[in-house]
């Protein structure tokens, strides 16, 4: 077909559109025309023309933007993130998909600046809105075909022991696919071009500001794939380029911005990171630390859920999803860190979600386990099976990868079975100045010799180490937005809100010193006073 037939089979805006967003990337560099292109024009031609079918091939458009090598490989991404989203995508799709993004971030480190190269003029301009939604959808690709790697192994294992059973085409299909195609999608290719970007756009000397919105969104992306894969620390340690104190400021727009205060101007980004920080600093047993990051931001959202500001960013349907998620995380660390660090406003919405669960685990009922599996990720499991001992007689049936889920679950569920004796053993020391050991002991139906270990585990329980912060300024604590700092400066400290020691056979205990706070009095005055005023103002007075 000739290149003005195929330019006959769509429209004029889709090539007027094409045309700008290649010069808006590629040459004139202006983040307002960009950012309007990318947001607002690209889901009005979506919606009028390919609401469920594909945006024309990068092929088909070459011509408009001058056969651009790294500009058609962002135009497939952005076109097939759109086809995944409105249809599910087959095992070939999922494939396709990887080669696409393959061949994007080889293309945008090609063109990356090299140690020893003299500065360059900039050749690609990207808003931080199009850089974390790459990102985020790569992983999103990643945890999906994990996922879909596991049904479909599983689904074949089940039928392989019933010689009167056959797995059906598309299960038959979906292992040949897999089995041909065994390096897609592999962990250890997520992890180098991950830690690429982050090293390209964090190291260099000469990188862009496009190279190094990538490498810090990049850093939260990291975040997420270690806590989907249960390595915590690694989790928190992703994130130290973005607290990095000696991190130069980075052009947003024509503002210069920390990066910490980058990630933060794209909510999803921020939401990201303070929800996968917060899973892993739970898991890490850094309970003050997970508290304080989920109630931040939950505060944050709630005031933005009541003015309707969040619900104007693109992907807000999903907000309230992860709020609702955060929140039961709350709901368990309330139980488990003595020391409150969630505003009241947040610890209401506690009450009111969780209660019933709360009680159960008061009552000494099992809640902490349907609290955790509603809250956390889908854990993912990124060894590749042998599909062919699938089909086979005696293959194993368990639900492949679903052990790593299970895994993490019953690691927290390990941990949280020792809370039980400590809420109870807490309860009774508070209300004592002193008490002999044996009595406090009988209280919580143990022998002595078992209690004095009980009380040593108590106090190891709750010592931790604790994120460093900055105090910034009031208007970023208003916003739920506190400065961190790299995980090296993290400090040990305690989540205890009693002090205890053991002279004799006599526990002494001495109730912690409570900060007097008077904002919370104040705050819920001036909303009172609000609301007799909006009443005020409606009440209608019928003069005679």
């Amino acid at each position: 077909m000739s290149s003005a037939a195929e330019d006959s089979l769509f429209p004029e805006a889709v090539k007027d559109f094409v045309f700008d967003l290649h010069d808006a990337s590629r040459r004139s560099f202006v983040p307002s025309e960009q950012q309007s292109l990318y947001q607002t024009t690209f889901r009005e031609i979506t919606s009028k023309y390919f609401p469920n079918v594909a945006w024309p091939s990068p092929k088909a458009i070459a011509s408009e933007c001058g056969n651009d090598t790294l500009f058609l490989a962002l135009y497939n991404e952005l076109t097939l993130r759109h086809l995944q989203s409105v249809k599910r995508p087959t095992p070939r799709d999922r494939i396709e998909g990887w080669h696409a993004y393959r061949q994007l971030f080889d293309l945008i480190l090609e063109e990356a600046p090299k140690e020893g190269e003299e500065k360059k003029p900039d050749s690609l301009y990207l808003t931080p809105e199009w850089c974390f939604d790459i990102l985020h959808e790569f992983l999103y690709q990643f945890q999906g075909f994990c996922q879909f790697r596991t049904t479909s192994y599983t689904a074949a294992a089940k039928v392989a022991d019933d010689p009167d059973k056959a797995p059906n085409a598309q299960t038959a299909d979906a292992l040949d696919a897999l089995g041909q195609n065994r390096d897609a999608w592999a962990v250890e290719t997520v992890l180098f071009y991950l830690h690429r970007l982050v090293a390209v756009g964090t190291k260099s000397k000469h990188a862009s500001a496009t190279y190094r919105y990538l490498a810090y969104f990049s850093s939260v992306t990291l975040s997420r794939l270690e806590c989907l894969l249960g390595d915590y620390r690694a989790s928190i340690a992703a994130l130290d380029a973005i607290y990095d104190p000696a991190a130069e400021l980075v052009a947003v727009g024509e503002d210069m911005k920390s990066p910490e205060e980058l990630v933060n101007g794209v909510f999803p980004a921020r939401l990201s990171l303070t929800y996968h920080a917060g899973v892993s600093y739970l898991m890490l047993r850094r309970y003050k630390d997970s508290a304080s990051i989920l109630g931040g931001i939950c505060l944050f959202m709630q005031r933005g859920f009541k003015t309707g500001q969040l619900r104007k960013i693109p992907g807000s349907e999903q907000f309230n999803k992860l709020f609702d998620r955060m929140v039961a995380l709350l709901a368990i660390l309330s139980h488990i860190c003595p020391i409150s660090v969630v505003d009241d406003a947040i610890a209401n919405v506690v009450r009111d979600k969780h209660g019933n669960n709360l009680s159960k685990i008061e009552a000494g009922e099992e809640g902490y386990e349907e609290l955790f599996i509603f809250a956390c990720p889908k854990f993912v499991n990124p060894a590749v099976p042998d599909y062919s001992q699938a089909l086979k007689p005696g293959c194993p049936a368990i639900p492949y990868g679903q052990d790593a889920y299970k895994l993490q679950v019953q690691n927290f569920m390990n941990e949280m079975s020792t809370y039980a004796s400590i809420r109870k053993m807490r309860s009774y020391m508070s209300l004592y100045t002193s008490i002999e050991v044996e009595k406090l002991a009988s209280f919580n139906d143990m022998k002595v010799g078992e209690f004095e270990a009980w009380l040593t585990c108590f106090k190891h329980k709750m010592r931790q180490l604790e994120r460093g912060t900055v105090v910034t300024s009031a208007e970023s604590a208003s916003k739920g937005v506190v400065k961190g700092v790299n995980s090296k400066q993290d400090k040990v400290g305690s989540a205890m809100d009693i002090h205890y020691f053991v002279t004799g056979n006599v526990v002494h205990v001495d109730e912690a010193e409570k900060a007097r706070r008077f904002e919370t009095f104040f705050m819920k005055q001036i909303q009172n006073n609000d609301d007799i005023l909006r009443q005020a103002e409606n009440i209608k007075i019928e003069m005679h």
